[in-house]
């Protein structure tokens, strides 16, 4: 027995070298998935893509599908062509005149329909549509809402009048004046200021002053001759008329006149070119 313990603690080392000499532990196995194949990282990686990503790749599918089929509805189908142009606003104008200019492609389709070239083309052909607003209505129609200008002015052409709008655009030729319009008489040649402002500028001036006028006295003015910049004259149904001066000043101007016509009725001339001291007589 003392041998044996003897032998034992003479030997520590065997006992130690024993205990971490074992054999090697065997190299970690990569897991399994349940699949059969390889399963390295990469493929593992690619695997997780692939299913985050596929709600998103169905998506676009289905947005692609979805685009094709609404271009194939609004361009290719026969659902949402032209078939009806309407049209609206117009006075002197006709109808017939606004379509005829407007030359829409009915049986094209509606969202294929260039707006902006039908709106070009009727102020080019019509120069009495001063604007054109062009609407698609859905699923079938076009609509054509017009406003045509006004004239404030005629200007004398042989028999015929030429009319102004308000912007002193010379717009259309009528054989016969219209009601309530004044025709513009241009005698500048003779002034002495008649070098410095060309009838073009005169004639703008006038238009202002045309435009200043109040309606009840616009629709009794027959006549606006003009002899200078600063001498603008009004004649008036009854032979009367009204020193207007200069087209400074407009509204003012047109307010005395108003007063004035209201507090002597029977007055035959007016002045208002200082509208802070009109003045009447011949009442």
């Amino acid at each position: 027995m003392a041998g044996a313990t003897t032998a034992q603690r003479g030997n520590p080392g065997s006992a130690r070298k024993g205990k971490g000499s074992g054999s090697p532990k065997p190299p970690k196995q990569p897991r399994s998935s349940g699949g059969s194949g390889p399963q390295g990282p990469g493929v593992q990686r690619l695997v997780r893509r692939l299913r985050h990503r596929g709600p998103v790749l169905l998506a676009l599918f289905a947005a692609v599908l979805l685009a094709g089929g609404g271009s194939w509805v609004l361009y290719g189908s026969s659902w949402l062509r032209v078939e009806k142009v309407t049209t609206s606003g117009t006075q002197v104008l006709t109808p017939e005149q606004v379509l005829a200019a407007a030359a829409v492609p009915v049986g094209a389709p509606l969202v294929g329909v260039d707006t902006d070239e039908i709106a070009a083309r009727v102020r080019s052909r019509l120069p009495r549509v001063d604007s054109v607003d062009v609407v698609r209505a859905w699923p079938h129609g076009i609509g054509l809402k017009v406003t045509e200008r006004k004239p404030v002015l005629l200007i004398k052409k042989d028999a015929k009048f030429v009319e102004v709008d308000a912007s002193g655009v010379r717009f259309d030729t009528a054989a016969k004046a219209p009601a309530g319009v004044p025709v513009l008489e241009l005698s500048a040649a003779q002034s002495p200021s008649g070098r410095r402002f060309d009838e073009e500028r005169l004639l703008h001036e006038a238009v202002g002053v045309a435009g200043d006028l109040p309606e009840a006295v616009a629709k009794e003015t027959v006549q606006v001759r003009v002899g200078s910049y600063d001498s603008v004259v009004l004649e008036l149904t009854r032979g009367r008329t009204v020193v207007w001066g200069s087209g400074e000043q407009g509204e003012a101007k047109g307010r005395a006149l108003t007063a004035l016509l209201k507090a002597a009725p029977k007055a035959d001339h007016f002045d208002v070119s200082v509208p802070t001291a009109p003045a009447v007589s011949g009442s």
